[in-house]
């Protein structure tokens, strides 16, 4: 529709939004281009000023029936979450739908099962951004399109576990953080306390800040604390319990941002694979899926990250009645599993990165192999390898939307295939 002037604002104009695009943001179509206006919702009449190419909401004139309160006090400047604001049945629709349109752009039509949303408060894994300003250290998110930090009191997607710290946090951040640019602080809530990884500390601070900062964060009750390349300061070794197995991710290794949501995932993928004697488990990780798929079947793991694997093979010798678990270091988008070599598997599970796995998925679509379980967190390029697959002769059972990264326009999605079964 067209834009509207306003008399009672300078360039601005009121609008109804039309659409919400598929980062959370309201849409308009003005002359012909969709404008995103951040927080708002379809139907809603609102006024919007322009800044540049993007739209700033002034006011919203006539609200959506869908509209609800935000349960956390900074949404209105951080970047984090984007869609606290939409009532819950919608926003499952949202999530689907994102999975539905990038299928249907490939030409893909399945069944796509109802969003399973993981709770508020139970997200185990978080990354905060800090830097030293004059006026104190920023510990935080990014706000919106902005490098600028929004200092956090508190975050309703984390788990208390990690709320609970954020002063403590930031007490460590303040001999470390640098002036330009930023520190990374990666928190994990682990059943037994909370792992602490630190990166890009300021270059001034000397080695004696360095461990101060390290013995302070073990003296408030972080379990496990290591800062750049330096050695983990440690009172106890963190773990999580999978399946049978006990796991020790190494510091700041990838874990699924949700147990509740890994758990579900599992359960997915164990139970479509439960009947395979041999599995292989590509971009493994450090084993949340194989040492699962272990307690029935042979599983051979692949993995780019030597640190993780690691972890995978310690968990595996440690844990009781597992079946054999092999793995190896490899770069799997420069070197795949050849399809010979998979053929001789009755199940594959493959949890790639952001941008697919276009080579891997050309030599699954030539295995042979019957049962695959695709595990994505991008609609996108999981549509551009299911492709692949449904032309090789592979038909969706099951499509799964998963919502672990709760208010975020952010969504994984579990796959089950068959090669050669029932549409």
């Amino acid at each position: 529709m067209p834009a509207i002037p306003d008399a009672d604002a300078r360039g601005a104009s009121t609008v109804v939004i039309e659409r919400l695009g598929s980062k959370g943001d309201g849409q308009v179509r003005i002359d012909g281009t969709w404008i995103s206006v951040p927080r708002t919702l379809p139907g809603e009449e609102v006024r919007i000023a322009f800044d540049g190419d993007q739209a700033r909401l002034l006011e919203i004139v006539t609200p959506s029936p869908d509209r609800m309160i935000p349960v956390c006090p900074h949404f209105d400047r951080c970047g984090s979450c984007s869609l606290q604001h939409l009532s819950d049945g919608p926003y499952r629709n949202f999530k689907q739908s994102l999975v539905i349109n990038a299928l249907k752009s490939r030409g893909l039509e399945p069944h796509v099962e109802d969003t399973w949303v993981t709770p508020p408060g139970t997200r185990r894994r978080m990354s905060l951004a800090a830097r030293r300003t004059k006026a104190g250290v920023q510990l935080g998110f990014h706000s919106r399109r902005s490098h600028d930090i929004v200092d956090i009191s508190t975050c309703p997607v984390a788990s208390p576990e990690i709320t609970r710290k954020l002063s403590a946090l930031k007490e460590l951040a303040a001999p470390l953080a640098p002036l330009k640019g930023e520190m990374v602080l990666k928190v994990s809530a682990m059943p037994n306390g909370l792992d602490l990884h630190v990166t890009n500390t300021a270059t001034f601070a000397a080695p004696h800040d360095v461990m101060m900062a390290g013995a302070k964060a073990l003296a408030a009750g972080f379990l496990r604390v290591s800062i750049g390349d330096d050695v983990p300061l440690q009172q106890a070794t963190p773990e999580i319990q999978v399946g049978k197995a006990f796991l020790r991710p190494a510091p700041g290794g990838f874990l699924q941002a949700s147990p509740e949501a890994e758990a579900f995932m599992a359960s997915l993928v164990r139970q479509h694979l439960k009947f395979a004697l041999e599995v292989a488990d590509l971009f493994s990780g450090c084993g949340t899926f194989s040492l699962r798929l272990a307690e029935e079947s042979r599983v051979h793991a692949a993995e780019g990250d030597a640190a993780a694997i690691e972890a995978l093979e310690a968990s595996a010798r440690a844990a009781p009645g597992l079946k054999p678990v092999t793995a190896e270091v490899r770069d799997l988008f420069r070197n795949p599993v050849p399809a010979v070599t998979l053929s001789r598997f009755q199940g594959i599970v493959l949890n790639p990165p952001r941008h697919g796995a276009t080579k891997q998925v050309s030599e699954i679509a030539h295995s042979g192999v019957r049962r695959v379980a695709y595990v994505s967190c991008d609609p996108g390029t999981l549509a551009r390898d299911l492709r692949v697959l449904v032309d090789a002769g592979y038909r969706i059972m099951l499509v799964q939307p998963v919502d672990q990264f709760l208010w975020s326009s952010h969504v994984e999605t579990v796959v089950l295939l068959e090669l050669g079964g029932a549409a």
